[in-house]
């Protein structure tokens, strides 16, 4: 059985470390290596939609970063309790037009005794900006950048 570091119960700083390499994760756009960071089964709501399943998982973020190109992430601890977590997030892409958006929500997370997320509750909200209100400026095939600005320092 693998463990995915840092593992529960969380203090400030793993819950800091774990949402930075969440965002990583997802910030690569690749749906296969972010699925790992799941149980088997994990449980997600997404929106207005409810999977279960690493297979689906893939499915559902192979389905999203089709859509929204040019996606960039940012994630920013909330709140974290034992083997919980709740962040808050923001990300910038366009669509097939070119017409940007910057969708804004929260996350809660429950993760198993490895490290691994179980239950992820995700509530979005999004909206079209032009393409210079853009913030979120970084090398799309890698991670944020540690000085790169985070969600308080937007204001967001």
């Amino acid at each position: 059985m693998s463990t995915r570091p840092p593992l529960p119960p969380f203090t400030r700083e793993t819950a800091i470390e774990k949402v930075r390499l969440a965002e990583n994760g997802w910030n690569t756009r690749d749906a296969e290596k972010v699925a790992l960071a799941y149980t088997e089964d994990s449980w997600w709501r997404n929106r207005g939609e409810f999977v279960q399943g690493r297979e689906a998982i893939v499915g559902l973020l192979k389905r999203k970063w089709t859509r929204e190109l040019d996606y960039r992430l940012i994630k920013e601890l909330w709140a974290f309790d034992g083997a919980r977590i709740a962040v808050r997030f923001a990300y910038e892409y366009h669509d097939d037009s070119g017409q940007w958006y910057r969708a804004y929500g929260n996350e809660n997370w429950e993760f198993d005794e490895r490290g691994l997320m179980h239950h992820r509750h995700a509530s979005i909200n999004e909206h079209p900006i032009k393409a210079e209100d853009r913030k979120f400026f970084w090398d799309a095939s890698g991670p944020r950048p540690a000085d790169h600005p985070g969600l308080s320092d937007f204001g967001f």
